[in-house]
């Protein structure tokens, strides 16, 4: 099969001294590729290596099938765009001023706009909400502002290929998800292939076509997000070892309190979620149950719990572990309910519940009542 992006065996590298090898990237026209794993493993020169910033030790890279060592500078840049951490010295230009620059592949020698190339930067800045800006002094703009200009320049520049290095980092929740929306549409409508490197695992997760693992001298992982991000491979990645990783909600959860649970929690249906990260920030263990395997409350009490009485998925609850969580119950001083309502699958957590009040137990609604 032939791929739009392409790498060779790549190696890439500082002073002739190999970082990282044999890195192998396989991309369709217009897929979105994300570089995830731990600070000072090599994302950033992977991605100045594949666009010629930094001169790669071995190895090829392929656009369309031509080896870029074989581009001119002006051939690289109607290819790609690059969106790179360093600051631009950008000293009396306004936000227009600095999207235009991105049509200079196009200008010729005296890098005057034509009226064409003026609609261009004009289109790129209202795609990425910029428009109203354009005369402010970029020196002076937000962060967030400031992203959006800096991607705003590379559309304009009409590439194949879109190459960003922490696009995210310092923006609010708002401007992460807007640039990411909009690189998705780039990828979707224009075709564009996006190459990029995220600290936001659960961003990259939603955003990604493909994801590639960067941790020592070779690639860790290739793969969809749905082959990347598992529990095991994800916190074997970040050695993470006072937690865990949590694939369904894409995050990192910290480590369950120690200790023998004196508090048993009956939930379900997502109630238990507020509560079971609660009593986990006090480091108070608990028992929960009884949840359906396939209950979001499940998934995130795997993490958190001592112990976690379950039932099979779209089943009744057994008499077996109706008792096995009865006997828990027992064993605890207090009972937290975070039902309201119960249904023919769960009704065994009512009469849990009722017997939980029969015994004399403590029954709060909530953690914040402990």
């Amino acid at each position: 099969m032939d791929y739009f992006f392409s790498t060779d065996k790549l190696v890439v590298g500082y002073d002739g001294k190999p970082l990282i090898k044999d890195i192998d990237i396989r991309l369709n026209k217009g897929q979105i590729l994300t570089l995830i794993g731990p600070n000072g493993s090599g994302k950033s020169t992977i991605l100045k290596s594949i666009t010629k910033h930094l001169k790669h030790l071995h190895g090829t890279v392929y656009i369309d099938k031509r080896s870029i060592e074989d581009m001119s500078s002006e051939d690289m840049s109607r290819q790609v765009s690059v969106v790179l951490t360093e600051r631009l010295k950008t000293e009396l230009m306004t936000c227009e001023d600095v999207v235009a620059t991105g049509r200079y592949p196009y200008t010729g020698l005296l890098g005057i706009l034509s009226h064409h190339d003026r609609l261009k930067v004009k289109e790129a800045m209202e795609m990425v909400n910029a428009w109203e800006i354009r005369n402010r002094d970029f020196t002076q703009i937000s962060d967030g502002q400031r992203q959006r200009i800096l991607l705003a320049r590379a559309i304009c520049q009409e590439p194949q290929i879109i190459v960003l290095d922490e696009p995210t980092s310092f923006l609010d929740v708002r401007y992460k998800l807007e640039l990411l929306s909009i690189l998705r549409k780039l990828s979707e409508e224009r075709g564009i292939t996006v190459i990029m490197s995220l600290h936001e695992l659960e961003l990259a997760q939603k955003v990604s076509d493909l994801v590639m693992c960067v941790k020592g001298e070779h690639i860790a992982h290739f793969g969809t997000p749905q082959e990347i991000f598992q529990r095991d491979l994800i916190g074997n990645l970040y050695e993470v070892s006072n937690g865990s990783f949590n694939p369904l909600f894409g995050s990192f959860e910290m480590d369950r309190p120690m200790g023998e649970p004196k508090v048993f929690v009956i939930a379900g249906g997502g109630t238990g979620i507020t509560e079971y990260r609660t009593l986990q920030k006090k480091r108070i263990p608990f028992v929960t149950g009884i949840l359906h395997e396939n209950d979001i409350d499940y998934q995130l009490a795997h993490d958190l719990a001592s112990q976690v009485i379950a039932a099979k998925s779209f089943e009744r609850i057994s008499e077996s572990i109706y008792e096995q969580a009865l006997m828990k119950m027992k064993s605890c001083d207090t009972v937290m309910n975070c039902l309201q309502n119960y249904g023919e699958l769960n009704d065994e957590n009512k009469k849990l519940y009722e017997a939980a009040v029969a015994m004399g137990l403590k029954v709060v609604a909530s953690a914040e009542d402990l």
